[in-house]
């Protein structure tokens, strides 16, 4: 096929254009693509509500697969032939994130995975596990990540405790997931009977329909002896926030997912958080050990990510429109051929 990649302009959206295959710079490499995935960070973006801007024509996507097909000469961490992907931060490694880390983002300000062809950095280089497919192994990188960081740092969920995970997006899912295989007891807010039914299929030992308790943090307490549940993962926002404070036990640990835009909070001008990052614990993805640390227990527990429905790279712009107008239970993926 001809090779294709997509940019994203802020007067037009996604535009396409024929794509070379590139060369690497000496600590670069090259994969064909064959599956990449969306976020609400995607949809941010575009909108230009994301925290950091995206440069004007940038390859969007951070989360992505692919086969590597060509070494700068300084590479190490990969082989061709090896299936890899890459950490959402192109330089975060290891130990506390700084502002540095935040600045270089995949899809953002460095050409992403929505293309037949993508450049990486090598040391953002992850080896996805083999048991998934493309499919589900593009779906890692931000929702993944972010969601096993909120239940492992800075220490992680102990058996048998109790985990709250607010909202039903990809992010929730996999927090569903991660917190089921270190052996927690999971509670799930979500908004629908079908969801809520799909929820329990996963394994949740408690759904609370929201529309039927709409003081669902009293549910929450009541479920849990009226002490509360020891960690918290809301994956909605400030909508949301005030009932997940009252639903935590004593020394609680609650994680507020990602960046985003919400509505006055008790009268506030916004959202408080602004562009920081601090406690009540609100996180950015996480590192590349963070990521290859997931992808070990991943692979120990078989867990497969939460597919909702996959589209052809030339059906990228009905992607976007579907992820955002359809709901849906899982990722959205966009296959390339």
């Amino acid at each position: 096929m001809n090779a294709i990649s997509y940019h994203l302009d802020s007067r037009h959206g996604l535009t396409v254009r024929a794509q070379s295959i590139p060369v690497p710079d000496p600590n670069q490499l090259v994969i064909r693509v064959r599956a990449a995935s969306l976020n609400r960070r995607d949809l941010m973006l575009m909108d230009g509500t994301y925290p950091l801007p995206a440069t004007a024509g940038v390859i969007p996507l951070s989360d992505g697969v692919g086969e590597v097909i060509a070494l700068g000469d300084n590479v190490t961490r990969a082989a061709l032939g090896d299936r890899v992907t890459a950490s959402y931060f192109v330089r975060w490694i290891d130990g506390p994130q700084r502002r540095a880390h935040v600045a270089e983002q995949y899809g953002a300000n460095h050409d992403g995975m929505l293309a037949t062809y993508a450049v990486l950095e090598q040391d953002s280089v992850v080896h996805v596990p083999a048991y998934l497919t493309d499919a589900e192994a593009a779906t890692l990188t931000c929702a993944g990540v972010v969601a096993w960081t909120a239940l492992t740092t800075p220490e992680p969920v102990r058996q048998g405790e109790n985990v709250l995970v607010v909202g039903t997006g990809a992010v929730a899912l996999f927090a569903v997931q991660h917190a089921r295989a270190l052996g927690a007891r999971v509670i799930a807010i979500t908004s629908g009977l079908a969801k809520a039914e799909r929820l329990r299929a996963m394994g949740v030992d408690e759904v609370i329909l929201r529309g039927e308790n709409p003081d669902w943090d009293e549910r929450v307490r009541g479920l849990t002896g009226g002490d509360g549940v020891e960690h918290i993962v809301d994956a909605v926002g400030m909508a949301t926030l005030p009932k997940s404070v009252r639903s935590g036990a004593y020394n609680a640990r609650l994680t507020l997912i990602g960046a985003m835009p919400g509505p006055a909070l008790n009268g506030g001008d916004g959202n408080p958080f602004g562009g920081s990052y601090l406690s009540i614990r609100r996180i950015a993805v996480g590192s590349r050990a963070h990521f290859e640390a997931m992808n070990e227990a991943m692979t120990v527990h078989r867990i497969r990510p939460v597919l909702d429905r996959t589209f052809p790279l030339d059906e990228a712009v009905a992607a976007y429109r579907f992820y955002r107008q359809a709901d849906p239970f899982g990722k959205v993926v966009i296959s390339v051929p």
